[in-house]
């Protein structure tokens, strides 16, 4: 899924993944949209999953605030936004990511919360804030298939 509301466009120049004061964060409304994504994951049998998220601040809070389990950060989901020519790479990386999380736990939800560049580059679609892509992959980790699911 894509994080939730965080006002702005990109991250401000001199951003420092470890620190969250320099980034783009979610706003009142993002946090209220992860929340609300948390409960709507719950209405549809989604008790508790393996929950990843991209290193970014705006990724993990979504993915704390989804309140699905402990969170793990996944430098396969981090944002190639500021270098575009790490797409096909970073994307590599996420599809062996991927590949390797479904094999050791094939019946369990497993959530990862990234950016829009990512799921673009790995599904080919575009997604707007807390959209999620439901997606159907083959052993090795590559998409079959996918369904969107806007925001609720």
């Amino acid at each position: 899924m894509r994080h939730a509301d965080a006002p702005g466009y990109g991250d401000p120049k001199n951003y420092q993944i470890s620190q969250c004061s320099t980034q783009r964060n979610l706003g009142d409304l993002g946090r209220k949209q992860a929340k609300t994504i948390g409960d709507w994951l719950s209405k549809q049998g989604i008790q508790q999953a393996k929950v990843y998220s991209s290193p970014w601040c705006r990724c993990v809070d979504t993915a704390t605030l989804l309140n699905k389990g402990a969170v793990k950060k996944e430098l396969a989901l981090g944002s190639f936004f500021d270098d575009m020519s790490q797409a096909k790479k970073q994307t590599e990386e996420l599809t062996k990511f991927i590949a390797v999380e479904t094999k050791q736990s094939p019946n369990i939800p497993i959530i990862m919360v990234t950016h829009h560049v990512n799921i673009q580059s790995y599904v080919g679609e575009v997604v707007n804030s807390g959209d999620m892509v439901l997606v159907k992959v083959d052993s090795a980790g590559k998409p079959l298939s996918f369904k969107l699911y806007p925001s609720p």
